[in-house]
């Protein structure tokens, strides 16, 4: 018979496509969409989020292999989101994956940032130093993943309470240790968020670069989840002081939707109507008098020039359907409708 550790290699090797990405993030009760691998990379114009984009469609992750090399930093072909979010320094942050983590996908679950010394829209990600503020693995009962599971298929991270002020990268990351016996067999699936920390704290923790993280053979990554007893070693850099491993794992309602901010804080100024005024014309009225004119007001009524979207195809969820200039697809997928956010953009939720 065959023993648990070769049947989830086996496993792990049939589903080389997985298996997920967060699509969205909760703070402070308002909600920021993330990238959506799987469809932004297919449209010509997707909204603007605070989730960094990737070049993994199939929702795959980073092997072993590639620790050493720019994909390990926020996943594969990982470039700047184009907006970010603001969050208070102290407060807790959500990550919720898509789809459901598999259950045979256990292991770590790890968060770091690394302050981006400007616009993080328009950093170069090799320059980041990553500090660590959680990174949790198996309490003797549970391991991370599993938590995060069963917390709604969510994390709870807290953004140290006494982080100086300014722009982040927060770097999210699960990693899959099913085939993990084997050399090349972990998968990190790191993920990356924009975020403008606000508050009044001093501490800018040291950090390391992401490529410094891990190695193939480290003792967290070149690891059997059958060894008796388990006692597992989370990989990476230490925590900074006063961080724990994991606080205590909560869901998190969201009240409202929000959209990513811009780099520099503006948001798009919406485009004033084209109104054509009301118009006098003066006719004249033939009494027994000619020497004597009545004039007569008419008024035409106002003519208001709005942006309407263009008709088209099918949107997916979470897609753009309508805004100024807009030329795509207007429906929505079966289950979505197109929802105004402001005249240059409307999407699908």
């Amino acid at each position: 018979m065959l023993n648990k550790a070769l049947l989830a290699s086996l496993a792990g090797a049939s589903l080389v496509a997985a298996h997920g990405h967060v699509d969205y993030v909760i703070i402070d009760g308002v909600k920021y969409q993330g990238y959506d691998v799987t469809s932004f990379p297919y449209q010509a114009n997707p909204p603007r989020v605070i989730g960094w984009s990737a070049t993994n469609t199939d929702n795959g992750f980073v092997s072993p292999d590639a620790f050493g090399t720019p994909d390990i930093i926020c996943h594969r072909g990982a470039k700047p989101a184009q907006g970010h979010a603001s969050v208070k320094a102290g407060s807790k942050v959500n990550l919720h994956w898509n789809p459901v983590w598999p259950e045979s996908h256990q292991g770590p679950v790890i968060d770091y940032m690394a302050a981006c010394n400007g616009p993080c829209e328009t950093v170069d990600k090799s320059q980041l130093k990553w500090f660590k503020i959680d990174g949790a693995g198996h309490d003797g009962t549970t391991w991370a993943a599993d938590a995060l599971v069963a917390n709604g298929n969510s994390w709870l991270v807290q953004i140290p309470a006494d982080l100086k002020p300014g722009n982040y990268v927060l770097r999210h990351e699960i990693i899959a240790l099913h085939g993990g016996a084997n050399i090349n067999g972990a998968q990190s699936y790191p993920q990356c968020f924009n975020l403008e920390v606000t508050g009044s704290g001093s501490n800018l923790p040291a950090g390391v670069p992401a490529t410094s993280f891990y190695t193939p053979t480290d003792p967290g990554i070149l690891f059997s989840l059958y060894t008796t007893p388990l006692r597992y070693p989370v990989p990476g850099p230490a925590l900074i002081p006063g961080a724990v491993s994991s606080i205590q794992q909560s869901s998190s309602v969201a009240t409202s939707t929000g959209t990513a901010t811009p780099p520099g804080g503006a948001q798009p100024t919406p485009p004033m109507p084209t109104v054509i005024f009301p118009t006098t014309t003066t006719t004249p009225a033939v009494t027994v008098r000619p020497t004597t004119l009545q004039t007569t007001t008419t008024a035409a009524p106002p003519q208001i020039t709005t942006f309407l979207p263009a008709p088209g195809g099918t949107q997916s969820k979470w897609g753009q359907c309508g805004g100024s200039g807009y030329t795509g697809p207007t429906a929505c997928a079966a289950g979505s409708s197109c929802s105004v956010l402001n005249p240059y953009y409307a999407q699908c939720v």
